[in-house]
């Protein structure tokens, strides 16, 4: 099945997997829109990847950004067939670490944000009959301590999925999720980061998957990929788990991970 000259829309598409999944869809020969806040690393992702590619900054939070992306692509490229969401943030604090501010941050990023992406494209993904694929995470289906916020944001987007996916089937739009795991991400270097002691964190982390390691980014993209493609033609209302058996494992990491 033929992918080339088709167009998507990629949020938080500056660094990790947004980036690896622009990548991934580039090589498809696919038009691309590419959406984030941070003008200088989008400007470095554009200019890495080429081809038919075009960078819009803005806030996945603010309707009126998601509205000019999605309008790029109708201008430039004639129309949006798909969408690879995947801005985020993450943030940590339990129930009374977590200020109402650091609340309202992370829903508006992480669910709020899905929202309105999927609010500014969906009339061209109806045209289309196109696909939308919202990356989520494990902790959308469980949780680490002491991040209650984020965990909070990521069950509400699978949520957001099979809500949306009921509701846009018969406008024949699909409308699917993808939950990763560890991912070497920016995001993940950072947190490990914070840690007293980030390669011992780092060794738990590898050994909390059966498969004795994190993701590289390239490999949740081309899930994502071909979510987004006719090959997943029968695939709606699903979120998909990218872990490396995670959640499959009772117990967590073994006790050998922390030496």
């Amino acid at each position: 099945m033929n992918e080339a000259g088709k167009t998507v829309l990629v949020t938080g598409a500056a660094m990790g997997i947004g980036r690896a999944a622009a990548e991934a869809l580039a090589a498809e020969g696919k038009n691309l829109v590419l959406f984030d806040r941070d003008a200088a690393a989008l400007k470095t992702t554009v200019a890495e990847i080429g081809g038919p590619v075009l960078a819009h900054i803005g806030s996945v939070s603010n309707l009126a950004d998601c509205e000019a992306a999605v309008a790029l692509a109708r201008e430039k490229f004639g129309g949006l067939s798909g969408v690879s969401h995947n801005a985020g943030i993450q943030r940590y604090g339990d129930v009374l670490e977590t200020s109402e501010e650091l609340w309202a941050e992370v829903l508006d990023v992480n669910l709020t944000g899905a929202f309105l992406v999927a609010k500014a494209a969906m009339p061209e993904l109806r045209r289309n009959r196109g696909a939308i694929v919202l990356t989520a995470s494990v902790q959308g289906m469980a949780a680490q301590k002491g991040a209650l916020a984020y965990v909070v944001s990521k069950h509400a987007l699978v949520g957001l999925v099979t809500a949306m996916a009921v509701d846009e089937a018969a406008n024949g739009v699909r409308v699917v999720g993808v939950a990763p795991g560890s991912v070497d991400t920016p995001l993940l270097r950072a947190a490990i980061a914070l840690d007293p002691d980030p390669e011992a964190l780092s060794a738990v982390i590898d050994a909390m998957h059966p498969l004795g390691r994190r993701a590289e980014a390239a490999e949740i993209a081309s899930v994502i990929a071909f979510l987004l493609s006719e090959k997943a033609s029968f695939i709606t209302g699903e979120t998909v788990r990218v872990d490396g058996g995670l959640l499959a494992q009772l117990g967590g990491a073994p006790k050998e991970a922390g030496k």
